[in-house]
């Protein structure tokens, strides 16, 4: 049996997490695979029901719309559900129990340095499963206030309540207040999804817009603001942050460092 991981979600066609673990199962020379799986809702019990009992499988990637319902079917050692709150990763420990885990809080961090936002402020567009990574992420590089963008004032709230973040939040369509990073944590923007429109002028010149979106790569929102002259982050960089500790948690063995360009430019075909 050759061993697998995979990648869930609905959808999941857009996801470039098989090309990934692909190029560095193939660099590393590691027999296996990954693939991209698509689990509904009603069906994500079985999925992990059918995977605990196949000796071939190391583990999946959890993407939109899983990874607060996922905790539900593994276990949580590192106490993922009272720090975070969601899982973008299950894999097998050694004595075989599958184990969920959170790699976006230290895969957001990888393009830009976690120590240099202490007392900045920042607004977050989002109050979803990659949302609580990242105002995890901010927490624990103590950022002065937090802006949270939400559909629901009330489940916004409740999360800068739990990450203990100063901060207020605003409805999607209220006017940005200034801030030095702005992340889109929400699916706005990705293929088949509304567009995130809005009005990026009230922030400073040496603002951040970071995008988790990566499909398209080039969004509207990243357009806008490079228009401005504002420096952006795409969501390659995340993507392939996260990516490498899960994948380090699935095959055993580290993702290459030294071909990240080469890789880049093949997401990018």
């Amino acid at each position: 049996m050759t061993p697998y991981a995979e990648v869930i979600g609905d959808p999941i066609k857009h996801s470039k997490s098989p090309l990934i673990h692909g190029f560095w199962l193939k660099k590393l020379g590691i027999v296996a695979e990954y693939h991209a799986y698509h689990v509904t809702a009603d069906a994500l019990a079985s999925y992990f029901a059918e995977r605990r009992e196949d000796e071939a499988w190391r583990g999946c990637n959890i993407t939109i719309p899983h990874k607060i319902a996922a905790l539900d079917h593994v276990a949580d050692p590192g106490c993922v559900r009272d720090s975070i709150g969601a899982i973008n990763t299950v894999f097998r420990d050694g004595s075989n129990n599958l184990v969920g885990t959170n790699t976006d809080a230290a895969g957001f961090f990888a393009p830009i340095s976690e120590d240099e936002w202490a007392g900045r402020d920042a607004i977050v567009i989002g109050a979803g499963g990659a949302a609580r990574a990242i105002l995890f992420a901010l927490a624990q590089a103590d950022i002065g206030t937090v802006t949270l963008l939400a559909r629901s004032p009330l489940k916004a709230a409740a999360l800068l309540s739990h990450f203990g973040l100063k901060g207020k939040v605003l409805p999607m369509t209220a006017p940005l207040p200034p801030a030095e990073l702005l992340v889109n944590s929400s699916p706005l923007g990705m293929v088949g999804q509304p567009p995130l429109e809005i009005d990026l002028s009230p922030l400073p010149d040496d603002a951040i817009v970071y995008d988790i979106v990566y499909t398209p790569l080039e969004t509207r929102l990243l357009a806008a603001a490079r228009a401005q002259g504002l420096d952006t982050i795409d969501g390659l960089d995340m993507l392939i942050g996260q990516a490498a500790f899960a994948f380090e948690l699935f095959f055993g063995q580290a993702p290459p460092a030294d071909c990240e360009d080469e890789l880049r430019g093949l997401l990018l075909k």
